[in-house]
């Protein structure tokens, strides 16, 4: 959305689209599910085998991808997707549609692992139904700050912004293996410390 015309219209109605999906789902989860087989469902997906095995899906990743070994799968699925048309979503982003991005973004942001599991910890600190409301509001602004900080960046200093994006580009492209490979190597050695150190205690 960024890299479209009318970025601001555009990030501003799928965040509309988002909130309104999350936060609804996030009250109803936490007032209708209160201890219910979902919430020990996520504490039991959360457990140290769990995040040993994301650990060690995050290393395998970062072997696959410093090796070169994914350029291969990627032109496979290049290959296969030749000829095919754009996804719907992505055909409504760019149209550059606020009405379609805010579908789009009520339509894709479902709840997944970790958003339950920050539901089940509201839910635990047995506040009055006011502070819980505040609180998952405010849980979610924080969950989809990725799309509010450029949203902001793009009302106050757009200028600026567009330049800002032009240089990220411009650095991904140089450095993009080298940062993917670093990132799942320290976000898999750590999900594997982590779970090693809960299964000892």
């Amino acid at each position: 959305m960024m890299l479209l015309p009318n970025p601001k219209r555009l990030m501003a109605g799928y965040l509309l689209g988002a909130l309104m999906t999350s936060i609804t789902l996030g009250l109803v989860i936490v007032f209708s599910l209160e201890g219910s087989d979902a919430a020990r469902t996520t504490e039991n997906a959360l457990s140290p085998a769990a995040t040993l095995a994301l650990g060690a899906i995050a290393l395998v990743a970062a072997f696959v991808v410093g090796t070169g070994r994914h350029q291969r799968v990627a032109e496979r699925r290049r290959a296969r997707k030749k000829g095919k048309g754009q996804p719907r979503w992505q055909r409504a982003l760019g149209r550059g549609s606020a009405r379609s991005t805010f579908v789009v973004g009520a339509l894709l942001t479902l709840p997944g692992a970790s958003y339950l599991a920050g539901l089940s910890r509201i839910d635990k600190l047995n506040y009055s139904t006011a502070e819980t409301v505040v609180l998952v509001v405010a849980f979610n602004l924080v969950m989809l700050a990725l799309l509010e900080v450029p949203l902001l960046c793009f009302a106050i200093a757009p200028g600026w912004t567009v330049g800002a994006i032009d240089r990220a580009k411009a650095w991904i492209g140089r450095h993009a293996r080298r940062f993917l490979v670093t990132m799942l190597t320290v976000l898999g050695t750590a999900l594997v410390i982590k779970a090693l150190i809960e299964l000892l205690s």
